[in-house]
């Protein structure tokens, strides 16, 4: 049995799987000021009258860090970062208190200037008296020798509730995508474990066993107590669960549209031969470039709550959201008013939602069902072009997805998947903007949570191998260990993959041999004057995201 929890914008929706079929879910309105409220109101009544010692997982997607980034309640940060020469880090201060350290190592991971202590101890100081408590400390090649990110750690003082060092969140180079990744990191910490203390303290009180997983923007699970120490993997991981719940629910082997429709935006995905694409560099999220791993998807202002106004004959649909329908108590027309007048849908005050379309019908010399029938079309049409303007940007590049980048590859289209509880409603629309078959799988409405609740864990590492250097380091486990000058590259593949599956333990305890996999190698000689002096070897391997597919339907409640 799964459980599976998907806190969306507007509403939040969980779900009961039991022998591969949905048999109970369960959808309320996500209250904004109490989320933690939300996610427990929703569980409890999931969970009512259920034999809680079957259930095997629950796994949890959750917008706790997207909206503290995006609405600035995040805690003040502290940045020490370590550029070594040839940079202007100035860029890069994002935090509320910056300090720019002596010292360096070079790309090889050789200490190249020593820290100074006076340094240190003076940006401690200015700290304890700012108040501030949660750090992020990022040195510029620190993932190919960490010493001096940990040195920084171990010179300050002992009070500070959480801190982020650079080298532990990715092992790929890019400075200043990984300072912002550790910026992010430490800013949203205080939350989301406010957050995480809230949930695991309602699993002991009902009584459960299993330890609660988060998913992440990749599209896999990892257990809420390794969640808090990398919060900002949880940051978009909402569009991640629509892919996922996607290809739960409809898998395809052609390239294909995702769409899912909510209540204030549209998220927009793709598949090339059924599988998600990804974003090779990381996520960005309110101006700020990351390196955490994502399923590429695009969140598009366009949503069944979102406001309709005509000015000058001339309609606009979002991206601003009042709040619900006219016909359920909002303060403005919206697209559900829209497909309420036209008798698509039955909730709520159908006559405050036509009161709505025919002062809307006033203002562009149509009848209200017609304004209604041109809002709905004008909603398809709009999302229809954004996906055309992203599919020019994608097929302007290589095409990257969670298996294999394909060169020269172009996605084309040939059907569009849509899942919310809007889709059934605006299929009709959305083939004639599309002019593609659309699909709306059974269970659509709550596509997301069927995502959560069948995604696996993963999870990542970078093994960096210098034989001239006898070093071998793997950032992401803290790993720094000597090797000898004939070190190879199967060597290293079976290092890589043997660290991997310990990774992975610490996330699930069933690990399959078949989900890890080594997703680049390279191996580059190291030469000095007209001799080979050693080789550069390097691995990257991932437990690569998956979903468990459903059997089919079951009995709703």
């Amino acid at each position: 049995m799964f459980v599976g929890l998907d806190m969306g914008g507007t509403h939040t929706d969980a779900v009961f799987i039991e022998k591969g079929r949905v048999s109970r879910h369960y959808k309320t309105v996500t209250d904004a000021a109490d989320f933690v409220g939300t996610i427990r109101r929703a569980l409890e009544a999931l969970l009512a009258g259920i034999n809680l010692d079957a259930v095997r997982s629950i796994n949890l997607s959750t917008t706790i860090c997207t909206n503290a980034v995006i609405t600035g309640r995040t805690s003040p940060v502290g940045l020490l970062l370590e550029p070594g020469p040839g940079m202007n880090p100035a860029v890069l201060t994002c935090g509320q208190k910056n300090f720019i350290l002596s010292g360096s190592i070079d790309h090889r991971g050789r200490p190249t200037s020593p820290l100074v202590e006076a340094e240190i101890k003076n940006a401690d100081r200015e700290l304890q008296r700012a108040g501030i408590r949660h750090l992020a400390i990022v040195g510029k090649f620190s993932t190919r020798n960490p010493e001096h990110e940990v040195a920084i750690k171990e010179a300050l003082s002992v009070e500070y509730d959480f801190i982020t060092l650079g080298h532990r969140l990715s092992g790929r180079l890019n400075f200043p995508r990984r300072v912002f990744t550790a910026y992010l990191n430490s800013a949203v910490a205080a939350t989301y474990r406010s957050f995480a203390a809230a949930i695991t303290d309602f699993v002991m009180q009902k009584g459960l066993t299993i330890a609660p997983h988060i998913l992440k923007a990749d599209g896999g699970t990892m257990t809420i107590e390794a969640s808090q120490e990398r919060p900002v993997e949880t940051i978009l991981s909402g569009p991640a669960a629509s892919i996922m719940g996607a290809l739960a629910l409809m898998p395809v082997e052609q390239d294909a549209v995702i769409l899912d429709i909510g209540g204030t935006t549209t998220d927009i995905a793709f598949l090339a031969g059924g599988v998600p694409l990804f974003e090779p560099q990381g996520i960005t999220l309110t101006g700020f470039p990351t390196l955490v791993r994502a399923l590429f998807s695009h969140s598009l202002g366009l949503g069944g709550d979102s406001c309709v106004n005509s000015k000058e004959g001339r309609l606009t649909i979002g991206p601003e959201r009042r709040g619900p329908a006219l016909a359920l108590g909002g303060p403005t027309v919206t697209p559900t008013d829209a497909l309420i007048t036209l008798g698509r849908l039955d909730v709520g005050d159908k006559t405050l939602a036509r009161r709505g379309l025919t002062k809307l019908g006033d203002e562009l010399g149509l009848s209200p069902e017609s304004a209604a029938t041109v809002v709905l079309r004008q909603m398809a049409e709009e999302i229809a072009r954004c996906c055309r303007t992203l599919l020019d940007k994608i097929n302007d590049r290589p095409v990257y997805t969670v298996r294999e980048v394909l060169e020269g590859r172009q996605i084309k289209p040939a059907q569009v998947i849509a899942i919310g509880a809007p889709a059934p409603l605006l299929a009709p629309e959305l083939e004639k903007a599309f002019a593609l078959p659309v699909i709306v799988p059974d269970l659509a409405g709550v596509a997301n949570a069927v995502g959560a609740a069948l995604s696996r864990p993963t999870t990542e590492l970078t093994l960096l191998a210098d034989t001239e250097e006898g070093v071998l380091t793997v950032p992401e486990e803290g790993i720094r260990e000597r090797i000898p000058g004939s070190y190879n590259l199967e060597q290293a593949k079976k290092r890589a993959l043997e660290l991997l599956r310990g990774r992975y333990t610490r996330l699930t305890r069933e690990v399959e041999e078949d989900e890890l996999e080594i997703i680049e190698e390279q191996v580059f000689n190291m030469v000095s004057g007209f001799y080979t002096t050693g080789k550069n070897i390097r691995i990257k391997a991932q437990v690569k995201p998956r979903v468990i597919p459903l059997k089919g339907d079951g009995d709703h409640v």
